[in-house]
């Protein structure tokens, strides 16, 4: 296959400033909108008050307009009295008349202020009969009182020209009475996915096939943006379909391709666009993000992002999403940022300028910065990122300890009300799922026994999950515990040797243990290996000969979950696991030994609500009973 290879790769900065050269950015046509379809809208002029809100002085309470001055001095031994003069004002109706001094009018709440009055009596400070009111305490003029403009004043701009439409300024317009509002018309994009590898959602997966979900993500972050996204559907890597696609595509103000943007013979994606358009930029000093591609026709902005989830969403809002920000008329504005500190260190690639999705949770000393590093693949990876930092071009390594800026994914970053950080557990979820319905958010970051004691350490998290064994004392999890940490009683688990059915005979004729060995030592078959801060890598550790690793050795599954579907799909051949793991993939599993699961807690935080709440989830007989049925017992 012809690899070429990327010979003009530009800096961000540089990308940015010459493909925007390229484009029309000018702001879209002003459309009038119904206000019943504005939601979401961005504004293209300002708003101008057509009148007041109120329109009209009026009541505020249940009670009767007066004349303040009628009122002073009185209290519920001197009360002053008023005489009724004229019908209630019920809210709606036109007061008519004029209050004279010394009189008053029963006045509904939203009721309009007779001529006259300057204040209303709450009727809790009255008594009253059928011509006469008694009043107990005085009022100030204006009390109780909204005044007309008092909310909006005629004439007054009540939006400006840029603003997003959410409920609270559809509600402002309804108020004002405004029933058609000028709109920025929506930038209308072409989105399409390319790729042989591509199926839509619902569509059995074939070996090698994948769930298109870029499509999907990148319509919906235009809709959030303001645009209007029009599907294009799925192009095969085949010339005229994508030549067929792309001219469809000419219509509309932009166009968004994912996928075949790298030098491979088989990305045809740019190799034809380059037929049709002006190639502004194709390689990007990124990551993720290299291989992006801008491009320009008739001056409107095209673009083919990367493949990769995680890598197209990162390039859209780096480099897209300014641009039709741009088209929509709002002004660019830069991410809410914090300062946090990196747990562990971070590598980084040398020449690209690299971006970190992380996770935040409170630290002893501010935010720790738990970076998810799961690759641009993931696309839970930026679903469940708090933020992201980023490292630049000229670095190849940030130490633990540093500070970084984190960008927020959000404006702001709202603390889980339960942290938990260590071990991963399918019973940890039934708790945390039981807490869920209660209300309770939880936060989960699966770094292992290790970094959960770590974590409970530094006190930044709630609850860490551990299962370590201390051959010295025999015991399980509490010669672990840090000072300042103390241990909550879990439940007992048992871990085995998990494979194809089809190669029971491979696994089965022997003890466990002795299985374990040979697997590891026959270098024609792969493990299914979990990370090196998880008690399940520790205890595997030790049947490992000198020599060689194992093949699959330094491949790092995060779960059991992912150990066992890694074995179910060929990926690798055996490795140790949870039964209720090894069973949902439907593999063959040997029980290979009994483990404690233990809770480490910072003793500050063990009678907060969250945690309280952690422990009574954990006594719940319903929760028990979960457990028990996934094979976790007292």
């Amino acid at each position: 296959m012809k690899q070429d290879q990327f010979l003009d790769v530009a800096s961000l900065d540089d990308a940015r400033t010459r493909w925007r050269a390229a484009l029309d950015l000018s702001v879209r046509a002003t459309e009038h909108v119904a206000l019943a379809e504005a939601h979401g809208r961005i504004l293209a002029a300002d708003v101008i008050a057509p009148g007041d809100v109120p329109a009209f002085d009026r009541s505020n309470v249940d009670g009767f307009a007066v004349h303040a001055v009628d009122t002073f001095g009185a209290s519920e031994r001197a009360p002053a009295a008023l005489r009724l003069d004229g019908p209630a004002i019920d809210a709606g109706m036109d007061p008519a008349g004029t209050l004279e001094p010394g009189t008053a009018r029963v006045l509904a709440t939203g009721g309009v202020l007779p001529r006259g009055a300057d204040a209303v009596v709450m009727v809790e400070d009255t008594d009253a009969n059928a011509t006469h009111v008694r009043i107990m305490k005085p009022v100030a003029p204006g009390g109780r009182i909204s005044h007309a403009g008092s909310d909006v004043a005629r004439g007054e701009i009540v939006l400006r020209a840029g603003t997003r439409l959410t409920a609270r300024e559809t509600g402002t317009l309804a108020a004002c009475g405004i029933a058609q509002v000028p709109c920025v018309r929506r930038p209308r994009v072409a989105v399409l996915s390319t790729g042989n590898e591509i199926v839509a959602p619902g569509t059995p997966l074939a070996p090698g096939l994948v769930h298109d979900a870029n499509a999907t993500l990148l319509a919906d972050t235009l809709r959030e943006l303001g645009a209007e996204p029009h599907m294009l559907g799925i192009a095969r890597d085949d010339v005229a379909e994508l030549e067929s696609a792309l001219d469809e595509a000419r219509a509309f103000d932009a166009t968004i391709l994912s996928g075949g943007t790298s030098k491979g013979g088989g990305d045809l994606s740019y190799r034809v666009l380059e037929t049709r358009a002006q190639i502004i930029v194709h390689g990007v000093a990124l990551k993720p993000g290299k291989p992006l591609c801008l491009a320009a026709w008739n001056r409107k902005p095209v673009v083919v992002l990367p493949g990769f989830p995680t890598s197209a969403i990162f390039t859209f809002h780096a480099v897209v999403a300014p641009v039709l920000r741009e088209m929509l008329g709002q002004r660019e504005r830069a991410g809410a940022q914090i300062q946090a500190q990196l747990p562990r260190h971070v590598a980084s690639e040398q020449g690209r300028r690299e971006f970190n999705l992380v996770n935040l949770v409170r630290g002893r000393s501010g935010w720790l910065a738990f970076p998810l590093g799961k690759g641009s693949g993931s696309i839970t990876t930026f679903a469940r990122a708090d933020g992201f930092f980023d490292i630049p071009a000229d670095v190849e390594y940030v130490e633990a300890g540093h500070v970084v800026e984190v960008t927020l994914l959000g404006r702001d970053v709202r603390p889980a009300d339960l942290v938990v950080i260590g071990s991963h557990c399918p019973g940890v979820d039934r708790i945390l799922s039981h807490l869920a319905r209660a209300g309770l958010d939880a936060k989960v970051l699966a770094v292992g026994s290790r970094g959960g004691i770590d974590a409970a350490a530094e006190d930044a998290c709630d609850v860490a999950p551990i299962h370590l064994f201390d051959p010295a004392s025999d015991t399980w999890n509490a010669p672990f515990a840090p000072e300042g940490v103390r241990v909550l009683s879990g439940y007992m688990r048992e871990q085995g040797l998990a494979f194809r059915a089809a190669d029971r005979a491979l696994y089965a004729q022997a003890p466990v243990d002795d299985a374990l060995r040979a697997a590891l030592g026959d270098h024609t078959r792969r493990v299914a290996n979990r990370n090196r801060a998880s008690g399940t890598f520790l205890a595997l550790e030790r049947f490992v000969a000198p020599g060689p690793l194992p093949p699959g050795w330094t491949t790092a599954y995060r779960s059991h979950t992912a150990v066992a579907s890694a074995i179910a799909q060929g990926r690798a051949d055996y490795g140790i696991c949870i039964a209720q793991a090894a069973s949902a993939a439907g593999l063959a599993w040997l029980p290979w030994r009994e483990e404690r699961l233990d809770f480490l807690v910072p003793a500050e935080r063990w009678d907060s609500p969250a945690v309280a709440a952690f422990r009574a989830a954990l006594a719940e007989p319903s929760v028990r009973a979960a457990l028990a049925a996934i094979g976790m017992a007292p």
